[in-house]
């Protein structure tokens, strides 16, 4: 067990912040708020000083603790007094099911991002696109390239992609799965 250092800490928050923003949101669909949850946990980490045993520990605890704050705050008569939400959907997403489909989620889109970082620019962007669920004519048009190019791109980086993928792959299909 150990505190962070200032650096670890810097690192943790670079990191999974913006992948605990999107879990957030998953909760209360309002990106704002979600963030201002994410940055109290950090707040409170920091100022708490919890000690951890390793990296996992730290994502147990930060998802959690999202979690638990998003919940919180569809729950506070704050919430209450401005927006209209069933308990009985409150109560879905209290289940361990939801939580543990959402990690994965969160967890498999920063595994495919920084997998699709690696990719050479043009190509990276073109693959950002087509999971956005732009067709290839769609991306075709956007980026002002051919029909043939965006494919060729696509094989190349499909190419790129699956080694690094490879040990992901049943996490990947696990999502996959569970969306559908």
């Amino acid at each position: 067990m150990h505190k962070l250092t200032l650096k670890e800490y810097n690192n943790v928050f670079k990191k999974q912040y913006p992948t605990l923003c999107t879990f957030s949101n998953t909760y209360i669909d309002n990106l704002e708020v979600s963030k201002d949850i994410v940055q109290e946990v950090f707040i409170k980490i920091w100022e708490d000083q919890i000690e951890f045993q390793d990296d996992n520990t730290i994502k147990s605890y930060l998802y959690t603790s999202v979690k638990n704050k998003s919940l919180n705050y569809l729950k506070s008569k704050q919430f209450k007094a401005t927006e209209s939400f069933p308990s009985k959907d409150i109560a879905e997403l209290e289940t361990d099911p939801f939580y543990f489909r959402e990690v994965a989620i969160s967890e498999t889109v920063k595994l495919v991002e920084k997998a699709v970082n690696t990719l050479p620019a043009k190509c990276a962007l073109i693959i950002k696109l087509s999971l956005q669920g732009l067709t290839n004519a769609e991306i075709a048009e956007e980026l002002g390239l051919t029909l043939h190019t965006i494919k060729a791109q696509k094989k190349i980086a499909y190419k790129r992609l699956k080694p690094l993928l490879k040990e992901s792959f049943v996490i990947i299909a696990f999502v996959f799965e569970i969306n559908n």
